[in-house]
């Protein structure tokens, strides 16, 4: 059964010319046996002429509906010129009506709607009933009108549903094209909060581990034992600079076997920490000092305030100088965490800074700026008075609404 319905719906113009087969072969009847009717008008040749082009009517009613209600019209016309009484086949008006109602223009559907009312109350005129007064003929033009306004309103209630499910079918699709495009913001900002991450993972890491390499290499004669202590600092950095790559590239293995193993876990503010410490093996003098109760942070306001010390601190490196020193300060207020990271050193000029470093490759100030608007925070940055590089942030712990 479901075949039959489907070869149906794939072709609705043989089920149209089959209704219409079988409603010529009733108005043929119909003509036929109106013949004999005392008061009958109209001759059989006209009458059957009528009722077939009604029935074409109703066959092509579907591909051609604008046409086919001219063509019903036109008819109509010729029956009342031609004084041929209604017969079965004339039930092709209403289906013509409810079919241009449902599928045919807006001006199509608004002529039928008009002619459909008038039909009745022309017809009873033109062929008004036998002992029948005004009220008679009035009260029948009426009952006849019903079945053409049905018609159009059942056809009129079609074409509303279809809109309806139409516009249900174009939103879903807006919304999934929507999705889509929501998706590759994510995959793009995914990106770019990997790139800033590498940024700040190589940029450190490799500038502690090329001071290191410096530094063996000019006391390796003189002092083989502090060569080793820096090479041991080398290796340490680089397994650590490997451990968090390798969770950064991770992200990007979606949908493959990730090898077995834990990735090394975000860095938070007790990090801070090790940070500082790694900087001083490397030869950088850090005071670092923690004000406040310490508690526990979104982890996005402790990821961007390790960034922030990280990436200060390799700028003070790449830029302060020989003789160089730096202080981190970690202040914990109410409802925020502040940061003072300040060097004095020479510096570099602060567009070096904004583009990411004297190779204008990095970050820099705007990826630090990137990273404290995600959560709201506010940074400032610039040359200390009488020399040296400050930067301040200010990171709430509720995201700004």
């Amino acid at each position: 059964m479901q075949r039959l319905y489907d070869f149906l719906r794939r072709h609705p113009t043989w089920v149209d010319t089959f209704w219409a087969v079988v409603l010529l072969g009733l108005s043929a009847l119909s003509v036929v046996s109106l013949r004999g009717v005392r008061g009958h008008h109209g001759s059989l040749a006209a009458g059957m002429a009528v009722s077939t082009v009604l029935c074409v009517v109703v066959a092509l009613r579907r591909r051609f509906p604008e046409a086919m209600l001219l063509l019903a019209l036109a008819t109509g016309l010729v029956q009342l010129v031609l004084d041929v009484e209604s017969t079965v086949a004339d039930f092709a008006m209403l289906v013509i009506t409810c079919t241009v109602a449902a599928v045919g223009a807006h001006w199509a559907s608004r002529l039928a709607l008009a002619v459909s009312l008038c039909a009745a109350v022309v017809a009873q005129i033109r062929w008004p009933a036998e002992h029948t007064g005004f009220l008679g003929q009035a009260a029948i033009a009426a009952f006849q009108t019903v079945p053409f306004a049905l018609a159009w309103v059942l056809g009129d209630s079609m074409r509303t549903r279809r809109a309806y499910f139409a516009q249900l079918e174009e939103r879903a699709a807006r919304l999934e094209k929507e999705r889509e495009a929501q998706a590759k913001v994510a995959v793009a900002a995914e990106r770019a909060r990997i790139a800033r991450e590498l940024h700040d993972v190589v940029a450190h890491n490799v500038s502690v581990m090329v001071v290191q390499a410096d530094g063996a290499a000019y006391v390796l004669d003189a002092a083989p034992d502090q060569a080793r202590k820096a090479l041991e600092t080398i290796s340490s950095t680089g397994r650590q600079a490997l451990a968090e790559m390798r969770r950064l590239l991770g992200v990007l293995r979606t949908g493959e076997h990730q090898e077995s193993g834990e990735y090394v876990p975000q860095p938070d503010v007790e990090q801070i920490d090790e940070l500082v410490e790694q900087c001083r093996t490397s030869g950088l003098p850090v005071d670092f000092k923690v004000e406040g109760t310490p508690r526990p942070l979104p982890s996005g306001v402790e990821l961007t305030a390790y960034r922030i010390v990280q990436e200060a601190l390799t700028n003070t490196r790449k830029h302060g100088g020989p003789n160089t020193g730096a202080s981190v300060r970690l202040v914990y207020f109410d409802d925020g965490l502040g940061l003072l990271v300040e060097d004095d050193g020479k510096g570099a000029p602060h567009e070096l800074y904004e583009e990411g470093g004297a190779d204008g490759q990095g970050h820099g100030l705007i990826g630090m700026r990137e990273r404290v608007g995600m959560v709201g925070g506010t940074l400032d940055a610039g040359p200390r008075p009488g020399g040296g590089f400050r930067i301040s942030a200010l990171l709430p712990l509720k995201p700004a609404h």
